[in-house]
């Protein structure tokens, strides 16, 4: 079955900071673009004028450092204002912006520094970055933006065209390592359809966004879509407490709040919804994780607003979802957003579209621009993904007689960690490194009907003395505290294949149980 609409026609010069920027700031220049809100009275704001003043100032010190045009620029940034100016303040110049977690360890810091080719990498207050590593890279510190900002400005924006590339963005793939996927300005153009079929987005809303600024959710739905259509962004940096967004969005007078499932199910455990007024509250919107359909009930009857859920990828953001024009379903993410392509097809042969109810591979049509334009030096993993004039991402899925998708998993060993996709073979390649590690499995378990953990089985070397500490602490210090596994089991041997290899799908219903561990939060 295919669900498609017709696609409005692209221009060939396109640069997507001026997009969300120029007319802004032509248009409403005194108008709050960016509340950036800390703990108590803390609150620091940011006009359209002044954000597209610091974007221009920022990307001509970039420019005046010698880069050739579609240089990386790599950030290594928290929650702060100076992370999203930088971002498109890369993408206003001609050059990549590459947007990291504040959370990878030097290790990983320095993979994709290295993979991407950076030629600048940007570091905030409390990343130390070891300028023996950089290998010959350019660092950039607060002061050194700061200064920037003080000083002139690009007369205009970059003239890219809407096919160049604009950002990088590294997400873990069937290997050990992770990788970068490239997105064309032309991507930001592309997310139009999630304005008014998810988001019912336009230039009177506030958006509340609960991510940080290095994730693409965050990026894209919390900051470039309303600067997009005109609308204010509001992200907090304070204290992480659950029972704190409720206070924000009746404080900052918010229209639309996002954030992943786990979070709206946290609000409604810890925070005292009576005690705030949601009255400017339209809807939340959802991604990342799967909707519960009893999460679902629960926050609509507590609050009294819907929930939009949408499903998407780094690959493509969000392509399929409910909103004000497709009406919600409990337990289906919605339907594909007009101006989408989207269809199913059969997990191994040719590209034939599979009729309703069938379960297969989900794709999307290859002329869809908000589409990567590919797999950074990754070609054998980009031509996995392609068949015909269709890209399949490995989700599971079905279309149902009224175009409704219900999503039925993954078709590799891809894991979902509170929206982040990560690597199997990343994790087990960091831990088989342990000197008292035999085998390792990794493997998502699920502990509750909604929610499914990164739990790592493990083998130990006779006579070791192993813990799940220990493991929490090895993998700490390698990896992404969200790649971390949250459980570990001991087991006397892993289950294998004829041939020799892990049967991950095999490792929760595993005998020969030695102990199951939690670990972590």
């Amino acid at each position: 079955m295919t669900v498609s609409y017709a696609v409005a026609p692209e221009t060939s010069r396109f640069n997507g900071a001026r997009h969300c920027l120029a007319e802004n700031a032509r248009l409403r220049a005194d108008k709050t673009a960016l509340v950036m809100a800390g703990a108590g009275d803390d609150v620091r704001t940011l006009t359209f004028g002044e954000v597209d003043r610091a974007v221009r100032s920022i990307g001509a010190g970039l420019r005046s450092l010698g880069l050739e045009p579609g240089a990386r620029v790599m950030i290594r940034m928290g929650n702060e204002a100076d992370y999203v100016l930088v971002y498109f303040a890369a993408l206003a110049a001609g050059f990549v912006a590459l947007p990291s977690s504040p959370q990878l360890t030097e290790p990983e810091a320095a993979f994709l520094m290295e993979n991407s080719g950076a030629s600048v990498v940007v570091a905030g207050a409390g990343h130390s970055v070891d300028p023996a590593g950089l290998g010959g890279r350019i660092l950039l510190r607060s002061d050194d933006i700061a200064a920037m900002k003080a000083g002139s400005a690009l007369p205009d924006y970059a003239e890219t065209g809407a096919d160049d590339p604009a950002t990088l963005v590294y997400t873990s793939g069937t290997t050990s390592r992770p990788k970068g996927v490239l997105h064309a300005h032309r991507a930001i153009r592309g997310r139009r359809p999630m304005h008014a079929h998810w988001l019912g987005l336009s230039e009177h809303d506030v958006m509340l966004h609960a991510g940080t600024m290095n994730w693409t959710y965050t990026l894209g739905v919390g900051i470039t879509d309303p600067w997009a259509c005109g609308a204010t962004a509001v992200l907090y940096d304070g204290p992480r407490d659950p029972a704190i967004w409720p206070a924000l969005i009746a404080r900052h007078g918010a229209t639309l709040f996002a954030a992943v499932p786990s979070l709206y199910r946290q609000i409604l455990k810890y925070a005292d919804l009576g005690a705030v007024d949601l009255g400017t509250l339209r809807h939340g919107v959802t991604a990342g994780e799967a909707l519960a359909p009893e999460l679902l009930a629960a926050w609509t009857q507590a609050t009294g607003k819907p929930l939009y859920e949408a499903l998407g990828m780094s690959e493509c953001s969000t392509y399929v979802s409910s909103g004000p024009t497709i009406p919600v379903r409990p337990g289906s993410p919605g339907k594909p957003q007009p101006g989408r392509r989207v269809a199913i097809l059969p997990t191994e042969g040719p590209a034939e579209q599979l009729p309703p109810g069938e379960i297969g591979l989900l794709a999307i049509h290859r002329s869809e621009p908000g589409l990567m334009l590919g797999y950074w030096n990754r070609p054998e993993e980009e031509a996995s993904v392609l068949r015909g004039d269709w890209f399949v991402g490995g989700d599971l899925a079905s279309l149902d007689a009224d175009g409704y998708l219900t999503f039925h998993g993954r078709n590799d060993d891809l894991m979902n960690a509170f929206g982040y996709r990560v690597s199997p073979n990343e994790i087990e390649g960091v831990l088989i490194e342990h000197p008292d590690v035999a085998e390792v499995g990794v493997a998502e378990m699920p502990v509750r009907a909604d929610l499914s953990v990164i739990t790592a089985f493990v083998v130990a070397k006779p006579d070791a003395d192993l813990d799940s500490e220990d493991i929490r602490a090895w993998c700490l210090d390698r990896l992404a505290a969200y790649k971390c596994p949250r459980e570990v089991r001991f087991l006397e041997a892993l289950p294998r294949t004829a041939n020799g290899k892990v049967q991950r799908k095999r490792l929760a219903s595993a005998g020969g149980l030695v102990r199951r561990d939690r670990v972590g939060p």
